[in-house]
């Protein structure tokens, strides 16, 4: 197993000033969003590596691994960059509740902050209207 982040990795990173990169964990078979963490190239490091997701607490300021203590475990599918290098997709099969709530999405728990759907179809109602005149 490396030792260190495979440095061409480690290269397409854009990280924050802390040297983090948003990790944005997703259900693999259903799509479904669960949470949002935190890695630095050690964290992502033992995520490529290990089959198990591992984050680094801002606030602990330490490295853990989702289920070590709850028993809701994230086993790793797949992890992808987006083109930017600022934000990560980690694909997984969830044991249990992603949510340290106990809630299965952590997006759940937080609740809807009830914005105003739009409407594709309203859109295109709108350039045509705008065409005709």
């Amino acid at each position: 197993m490396p030792e260190v982040l495979d440095p061409t990795i480690s290269a397409r990173l854009k990280r924050d000033d802390a040297g983090l990169v948003a990790a944005v964990v997703q259900q693999h078979d259903t799509g479904e969003v669960l949470m949002v963490g935190w890695m630095d190239d050690e964290a992502l490091r033992r995520t490529l590596t290990q089959g198990r997701v591992t984050f680094w607490s801002r606030s602990r300021e330490e490295y853990w691994r989702k289920g070590d203590t709850s028993g809701h475990a994230q086993y790793v599918k797949a992890v992808s960059i987006d083109c930017d290098g600022d934000a990560l997709l980690v694909q997984v099969d969830q044991v249990g509740a992603a949510c340290h709530t106990g809630a299965r999405t952590c997006f759940v728990a937080g609740g809807d902050l009830g914005a105003v759907v739009g409407d594709r179809d309203q859109q295109v109602r709108d350039q045509e209207n705008e065409e005709i005149r």
